[in-house]
């Protein structure tokens, strides 16, 4: 049985890269949002006051529904793409590389949640509105630039306008904000299952930009060490260097897997999707910090410094451990679902 991707995939996959290079995204837009910074600002009361745009981050929110790569799980009843969260996840992958921005996890989430509400659904495909979902505690991700929320109250999914103020940017292109809600109003008042399928398909793409981002680590801790000479041999050659790399390698790939299998679940098998976006969500956490750490390490003291790319993509790791729950908790679940499958 054949696992890989099949070509309809891997052309996906190559058309969202050339659509995030035509767009300027790369970590250099990330760098320039960093040295720019946020503001604070927001809504209040019944009128939907957007969020400041967040600076130089790429491609932005209207490029990517444009594009149509953000819309791609939105039904095309709607005006979507009408696709799988594989597709989806094919393209966070591509997104994940460059460190674009907004991410495609505020998209998946908002479809799933939205399923049913072909308004507001549309709304999502045409860019008019410009969704973030609301968790319990912590900042929002992609609050900046928001105007329509989503969120839990009393086990009921509400929306609505909300005033954000901006965290301070570790990784700006994440649009991290605090969301005070506004007036709201209740779309579906009993959303328990609805909200655990959002949260397991965002899980699902942040996995898959970790991914992304985790393979880019390794491609430049490699090139670097088929480069950089020292005492007398590239650092390649040795063997402390090898191992650090080798095993973030066996880490990428491990994490492909299970990005694959829980974005497949999440289309074809939902009740494997608890136990395969846990694994993915925790898996990434820490193969994505586990990455940046090791390839600043290759570099040495070029990779501590601010001016090397490796610190974006550190500063994204350290960012996206805590998003959607943070690593532990992954883990927790997964040994939770494991014991519960195994006493069945």
């Amino acid at each position: 049985m054949n696992f890989d991707l099949d070509q309809e995939h891997l052309d996906l996959a190559e058309g969202a890269r050339e659509f995030l290079a035509a767009a300027a995204s790369s970590p250099a837009a990330a760098r320039a949002a960093l040295d720019e910074g946020t503001t604070s600002a927001g809504g209040s009361g019944n009128a939907a006051r957007p969020a400041p745009a967040q600076p130089a981050v790429r491609p932005g929110r209207a490029e990517l529904v444009k594009s149509g790569f953000a819309t791609i799980t939105v039904p095309e009843s709607a005006g979507g793409g009408g696709g799988s969260v594989l597709q989806l996840a094919v393209v966070a992958e591509q997104a994940g590389r460059v460190l674009a921005g907004p991410s495609l996890v505020s998209f998946a989430r908002s479809a799933a949640l939205l399923a049913g509400d072909p308004d507001r659904l549309a709304g999502l495909a045409d860019g008019s509105l410009a969704v973030a979902v609301v968790d319990d505690g912590g900042p929002v991700l992609d609050a900046i630039g928001a105007d329509t929320f989503l969120a839990r109250r009393g086990g009921a999914l509400v929306c609505g306008p909300g005033t954000v103020t901006a965290r301070e940017p570790i990784d700006p292109t994440r649009g991290l904000g605090d969301v005070t809600l506004g007036e709201t109003v209740v779309l579906a008042p009993d959303a328990a299952e609805l909200w655990q399928r959002g949260e397991r398909v965002g899980r699902t793409i942040l996995a898959a930009e970790g991914l992304g981002a985790a393979a880019r680590l390794l491609e430049m801790g490699v090139d670097y060490a088929k480069q950089r000479p020292a005492f007398g041999r590239l650092i390649g050659s040795y063997q402390a260097v090898k191992h650090l790399l080798v095993d973030v390698y066996v880490e990428v790939e491990q994490l492909r897997s299970l990005v694959w299998w829980a974005a497949w679940a999440a289309d074809r098998a939902p009740a494997e999707l608890p136990l395969a976006a846990a694994a993915a969500k925790a898996a990434a956490a820490t193969t994505l910090e586990h990455a940046a750490e090791a390839v600043i390490q290759v570099h040495g003291g070029i990779g501590f410094t601010w001016e090397h790319d490796a610190h974006l993509y550190w500063r994204r790791a350290k960012v996206d451990r805590f998003l959607l729950g943070d690593d532990v908790a992954a883990f927790d679940e997964v040994a939770r679902l494991a014991m519960e499958a195994a006493t069945r």
